[in-house]
């Protein structure tokens, strides 16, 4: 991505950690001194890369309500069984394994609960393939909740991108504004891009 491929490598070296090569994925979620699918079960395995301050996956889940449910009751077996199959699993609240791994299927990205590539309700996309990423998303979460809970938090949500768009415009406004006033700097060739991959303001 060029939004951290040029990077410092302070920076990235969380990345590197996991996207080296396929034979380094597997030992990230079964350690090498333990590859045992029961390990691999816990969210703390997926913590191993999803944090920090490029992606907060794991803080986000660990203080959510479903964060706080597994915290609470993970050394408890009749709560957590880890010994159990994925697909077999019952557990009193979602594992991150549970969600993005489904039924125990290891693609990841087959059943991607990650919002980004759903699209959004507001933005026409005319594409089946949005409808069909946004109702496996609901699936998902019917597995606990109804299927009108999950799609609400699917519209809370798009709302909060659009408002979040909105708001992002109208700061790239008055940075262009500073720039055009001569008032603002051109970012240091060494500092990271924006999302776009272009070095624009600091």
């Amino acid at each position: 991505c060029a939004w951290s491929i040029e990077r410092p490598p302070g920076d990235t070296a969380g990345c590197t950690f996991c996207h080296t090569s396929s034979e380094e994925r597997c030992s990230t979620r079964h350690q090498r001194h333990q590859f045992d699918p029961a390990v691999a079960r816990h969210s703390e395995q997926c913590k191993a890369c999803h944090w920090g301050k490029d992606h907060r996956d794991w803080e986000a889940y660990d203080i959510s309500i479903h964060g706080v449910v597994y915290q609470v009751n993970k050394w408890n077996p009749t709560e957590f069984d880890f010994s159990k199959k994925l697909s077999d699993a019952d557990y009193v609240g979602p594992t991150c394994q549970y969600c993005h791994m489904r039924g125990g299927h290891h693609n990841v990205q087959r059943l991607s609960t990650v919002y980004t590539s759903m699209g959004m309700s507001n933005a026409d996309r005319g594409a089946p393939l949005w409808k069909e990423k946004r109702d496996t998303w609901v699936s998902v979460c019917d597995d606990c909740h109804s299927p009108r809970f999950a799609r609400e938090n699917l519209q809370a949500m798009d709302e909060a991108c659009k408002d979040a768009g909105l708001k992002y415009t109208e700061t790239f406004k008055v940075a262009e504004n500073l720039m055009l006033d001569g008032m603002g700097e051109p970012m240091p060739k060494d500092l990271a891009p924006d999302w776009s991959g272009q070095h624009i303001w600091s």
